[in-house]
C-alpha cells in the first residue's frame, strides 16, 4: 500500500487540497478533502505569502479533519505562467547489453546535463518524448530490451526559481514541506485524456478564472507547452465594466445566462428577451438590458480566448500533432455552446468538453471540470501504471510494483509450518510488520557478545 499524499492544487480562485493514498488494490482512496477561497494568489502567482499561507493552511485543516493518517509527501501543482519548455537528447551505452531502470535514468540525466537551462529557472519535468534502442524505431518503453545503445528525445519543463521560492515560503508558513512540483497542464492532460487522445496526440485547454494554459500531450508527453493570462474572470469583468454593475451581479448574470448559442431556436422565441440588472452606485436602481447584448459581450470575449491559443499553437509548428483534436475543460468550458465556437475557430478539428476521470469517493464529486488539476495530480503521484520521467527533484520516478497479498489460509497454514517444533526450514517470513518507532530485541546471543566487548574495552582503559 503507498504512502499518504497530500495533493495541492493552488488556483486564483479556490485552493484545492486532497489527502489520499493507495488501497490495498492499489486504487486511489480519498481520505479527506478540503477547499478555501484563495487570497493571496493571482494568475498562478503568490503575490501575498501570508494570505496564500492562511488559504493554504485552512484548505489543508479541513481536508485534515476526516483522517489522522500521517502526511508522508505534497505534492503541488503549478502554473504555466512562470514556466518555460525546451527539447534535448541524450544517448548512453549499455554495457551488459540489456536496459534496465539505471540506463534510463543514465540516458534522461544526459540529456538534462545536454540541455541549456536558463540561470535563473529550475527544473520541474523532464518528459521522455521517444527512446531510441540502437538504430530502431521509436521506443516507448525501453526497460529489458537487449540493445547496445540507447538514446533519448526529452521535453523538459522549467519555472521560475523566485515563483517556486514564493510558493515553498507560502507552504512552509503552514509547516508544510513540498516533496514535488506538476505543472498545470500536465495533470489536466493525465486527467482528461482517454487512450486514444493519449496515442495520437491532443491539445489540452484549460480555461481557468484569471489564465487559460494548455498543452500538446501525444504519448504520455508534453510536445509543447503555453500560456496566456485570461480566463473568465475577464468575462466577468466585461460585463461589470459594459454593463455598469457591480462585480458580484455579473458573476452571477454570467453564471445564469451565459451562453455562446444563436438565439434562433423555438424555444428561444417562449424564453426572456430581456433582465434587470442592478447599477453601480446604487443597487436600488435597475435597468434592463437585452440577453442578445449580455451574450454578444461574453462571446467576443470567448473568441478572442481561442483565437489567442490558437495564434501560439500556430506560431509552435506542432499542430500536425493533434491527430485526436482538441479537449476544453476548466471552468469557462461549462459554457453552453463553447464547443460549437471552438470548432469554428479552429477549422473544424474535432473538439470535446471533458470532465476529469471520477475518481468514487464519499467527499466530493469529481466529475467537474474544475477539478481536472487535482484529480491530475492524484493520478500522477497513485496510479501504478506511471511513465517514466524525471521530477522536480531530477529522480526518476519508477513504476509501482504491486505486492500481491498471501491468502489469509495460505498465511495460517505457513504459520503452522513454521511454528511446528523440530521445524528447520530456512524460510524468513514476517507475518507481522516491525514497527519503525520500536528499537529491534537484542537476542540473548548478541546481548552476550555486546557486553563481553563492553566488558574488554573497559579492562583495556584500567
Amino acid at each position: 500500500m503507498g504512502s499518504t499524499l497530500l495533493a495541492i492544487d493552488i488556483g486564483s480562485t479556490d485552493v484545492t487540497a486532497i489527502i489520499a493514498k493507495n488501497d490495498l488494490d492499489y486504487k486511489i482512496n480519498i481520505l479527506g478533502t478540503g477547499i478555501e477561497a484563495s487570497d493571496g494568489i493571482n494568475k498562478g502567482l503568490i503575490t501575498n505569502i501570508e494570505l496564500a499561507s492562511k488559504s493554504i493552511q485552512n484548505a489543508v485543516l479541513k481536508a485534515r479533519r476526516s483522517t489522522s493518517e500521517p502526511i508522508e509527501s505534497t505534492v503541488v501543482a503549478i502554473s504555466g505562467s512562470y514556466t518555460k519548455g525546451i527539447r534535448s537528447m541524450g544517448s548512453v551505452n549499455v554495457p551488459n547489453g540489456i536496459i534496465t531502470e539505471h540506463e534510463i535514468n543514465q540516458v534522461m540525466q544526459m540529456a538534462l546535463y545536454n540541455a541549456t537551462i536558463v540561470p535563473e529557472y529550475e527544473v520541474v519535468h523532464v518528459l521522455p518524448i521517444f527512446f531510441k534502442v540502437d538504430d530502431s524505431a521509436d521506443v516507448d518503453n525501453p526497460l529489458n530490451m537487449n540493445g547496445a545503445r540507447l538514446e533519448v528525445s526529452v521535453y523538459i519543463v522549467t519555472a521560475k526559481r523566485t515563483a517556486l521560492t514564493n510558493l515553498k515560503s507560502a507552504f512552509k508558513e503552514s509547516n508544510i514541506e513540498i516533496t514535488n512540483f506538476v505543472l498545470n497542464g500536465y495533470a489536466t492532460a493525465i486527467s482528461v485524456l482517454d487512450e486514444q487522445q493519449n496515442k495520437f496526440g491532443s491539445l489540452v485547454i484549460n480555461i481557468g478564472s484569471t489564465t487559460t494554459e494548455f498543452v500538446c500531450y501525444k504519448g504520455s508527453s508534453i510536445l509543447y507547452t503555453d500560456f496566456i493570462p485570461v480566463g473568465s474572470n475577464h468575462i466577468t469583468n466585461d460585463l461589470s465594466v459594459m454593463l455598469h454593475t457591480p462585480h458580484n451581479a455579473a458573476e452571477l448574470i454570467k453564471i445564469k445566462y451565459g451562453s455562446l448559442l444563436s438565439n434562433n431556436s423555438e424555444d428561444d422565441q417562449l424564453a426572456i428577451k430581456k433582465i434587470k440588472i442592478p447599477r453601480i452606485g446604487d443597487e436600488q436602481v435597475t435597468e434592463e438590458i437585452s440577453l442578445v447584448d449580455i451574450r454578444n459581450i461574453i462571446h467576443a470575449r470567448v473568441e478572442e480566448t481561442l483565437i489567442l491559443v490558437k495564434q501560439k499553437l500556430s506560431r509552435s509548428g506542432i499542430a500536425d500533432n493533434l491527430d485526436a483534436g482538441i479537449v476544453i475543460t476548466g471552468g469557462m468550458s461549462k459554457l453552453k455552446g463553447i464547443r460549437e465556437l471552438a470548432t469554428l475557430v479552429f477549422e473544424n478539428q474535432p473538439v470535446k468538453v471533458a470532465n476529469p476521470k471520477n475518481i468514487k469517493n464519499g467527499y466530493m464529486n469529481f466529475d467537474d471540470s474544475a477539478m481536472a488539476t487535482i484529480v491530475g495530480l492524484l493520478f500522477y503521484s497513485l496510479d501504478k501504471n506511471r511513465n517514466f520521467e524525471l521530477d522536480s527533484n531530477k529522480k526518476l520516478r519508477r513504476k509501482i510494483i504491486e505486492k500481491k497479498a498471501i491468502p489469509k489460509e495460505e498465511a495460517r497454514e505457513i504459520q503452522r509450518d513454521v511454528r511446528q517444533p523440530g521445524n528447520k526450514s530456512n524460510v524468513d517470513i514476517k507475518l507481522k510488520t516491525e514497527d519503525p518507532t520500536q528499537l529491534p530485541k537484542i537476542s540473548k546471543t548478541n546481548k552476550g557478545k555486546g557486553m563481553a566487548r563492553f566488558w574488554n574495552k573497559v579492562s583495556e582503559w584500567f
